[in-house]
């Protein structure tokens, strides 16, 4: 494969089973946050409905876009990580897995609905970390800080967001249904007794939503995951699109080198300035490599990281310079630079990329571990978070409070942790009902708890890991 030495092939093949692994466990981890509605108001036996959220899953991450893989992807600056030792990369990549296996495994034992969002982010953050503290590193810090923030916000609101909206959707449904129809709605689930099918139709519904938006986004990450390794580990395959012939890049870079040698220097900050100085010297760098003779119209394999090196850079640098809002360009320029530095049809699509294989492994990890495991975290979904038997009404907004709000962040290209949000809408839902009484407070405490320590706890598992790989490999 890729003509690889037997040890770096049998280290690849390893690390990409760990990550499907990794998928797979997410899949039993995370199949509470679908089928509990449906499976706690007797809408589908728990069999099928376990068997459609995996389904559901499977075509989410298939269908579902890139660009939370994408997001994953660029919070760990894999290019300053790779040197010529592969086995450093390697570290990066059993760092990574195994705390986060670990962390995942545990809480799913515990009953806990932990996030793997958080789980595989505090892991990326903590091999960052490790790397930027560590004294042979020369090149700058670990972490892309600014994506960072985004991530760590849309993993913050997000919960919030949730619970607010369930409580909002339960005030509406109480006021606008008709008596009759909100002493159906409102009520418990009769005893293995199905409810109206009207009612079932809308859970098994929202049940499919919830199913297929996990899939576009914590499924994703799978995706991003797998690209770090395979960058890591085999950059000169990986690092770019090869798909794509870098001829092409000719017109991006005359136009971008055009518009930023339009800014006003002098307008700038100091720490700008130097975001411009970067761009134009990896602009020359790049068009340097790109006016070479390029046979069959791809980079050296050599020069492919180097290349992935310059292209985000220069992209990086333009979007920081264009937030910090001190370039003085025209409408037309600023358009075109702002495509450049974070759109697909821009610069980006030589380097955020997945292949079809990479995307059809991940989900059908996805979707068979969906169908296993899944009773331990329904229990807890279905019967601890409120002291109440969860109603229709409840699991319904529940659950079209989780699809709305994964959804929504799928298309911004924002992982937000399945798990929390569709909790804290049924928690939303318990509260609308009854009161804070309504909720019972060991399994609150259990999950905020998970909540909390999960990024803490997971970057020091795996930074501690990164630091111990590097020493023995």
């Amino acid at each position: 494969m890729f003509g690889l030495e037997t040890d770096i092939f049998i280290l690849l093949a390893f690390s990409i089973l760990a990550a499907c692994a990794f998928e797979f466990v997410n899949g039993f981890h995370d199949t509470a946050n679908a089928v509990a509605t449906v499976i706690y108001t007797n809408s589908l036996k728990p069999n099928v409905a376990v068997i459609w959220s995996g389904f559901m899953n499977f075509c989410g991450v298939f269908f579902g876009g890139i660009a939370v893989a994408m997001g994953i992807v660029n919070l760990l600056p894999v290019e300053l990580l790779i040197d010529q030792n592969v086995y450093h990369s390697a570290a990066m990549v059993f760092s990574l897995l195994f705390s986060a296996i670990i962390w995942n495994l545990g809480t799913w034992y515990f009953g806990l609905p932990s996030s793997s969002s958080h789980t595989l982010i505090g892991s990326i953050l903590g091999v960052g970390l490790a790397f930027t503290l560590m004294p042979e590193n020369t090149q700058g810090t670990g972490v892309n800080w600014s994506k960072a923030q985004e991530l760590f916000m849309s993993l913050l609101t997000s919960p919030i967001f949730g619970f607010a909206l369930a409580i909002i959707i339960m005030f509406i449904l109480r006021r606008s249904l008709s008596k009759p129809l909100r002493e159906i709605v409102f009520s418990e689930p009769k005893k293995n007794e199905a409810p109206p099918i009207w009612i079932r139709a809308i859970l098994i519904t929202t049940c499919t939503l919830v199913s297929f938006f996990h899939g576009s986004n914590d499924g994703q990450k799978g995706v991003g995951l797998v690209m770090l390794i395979l960058i890591g580990i085999v950059p000169a395959h990986f690092a770019l699109d090869n798909s794509k012939d870098p001829i092409g890049m000719k017109t991006d870079l005359v136009g971008i080198e055009r518009a930023v040698n339009s800014i006003d220097s002098s307008r700038l900050s100091i720490s700008d300035r130097a975001h411009l100085y970067t761009i134009k010297a990896e602009l020359t760098h790049l068009q340097t490599q790109i006016n070479s003779p390029l046979p069959e119209h791809r980079l050296p394999k050599e020069q492919r990281m180097e290349a992935r090196r310059s292209l985000l850079l220069i992209s990086r640098n333009i979007k920081t310079i264009l937030d910090n809002g001190q370039a003085n360009l025209n409408a037309t320029d600023l358009a075109f630079l702002k495509k450049q530095s974070g759109s697909e049809h821009g610069i980006r699509r030589y380097t955020d990329y997945a292949p079809d294989w990479v995307i059809l492994m991940i989900s059908l990890s996805l979707g068979l571990g969906t169908m296993v495991g899944w009773k331990r975290i329904v229990v807890t979904i279905g019967e601890k978070i409120g002291k109440q038997h969860l109603t229709y009404a409840q699991g319904a907004s529940a659950e079209l409070v989780a699809a709305s709000t994964i959804g929504v962040s799928s298309y911004l290209g924002l992982p937000v942790s399945t798990t929390h949000v569709l909790s804290s809408g049924i928690a939303g839902s318990m509260v609308a009902s009854k009161g804070v009484k309504n909720l019972q407070g060991g399994t609150i405490r259990n999950i905020v708890i998970a909540w909390v320590l999960t990024l803490p706890v997971t970057m020091l598992l795996a930074g501690t890991l990164y630091a111990f790989f590097r020493w023995i490999l």
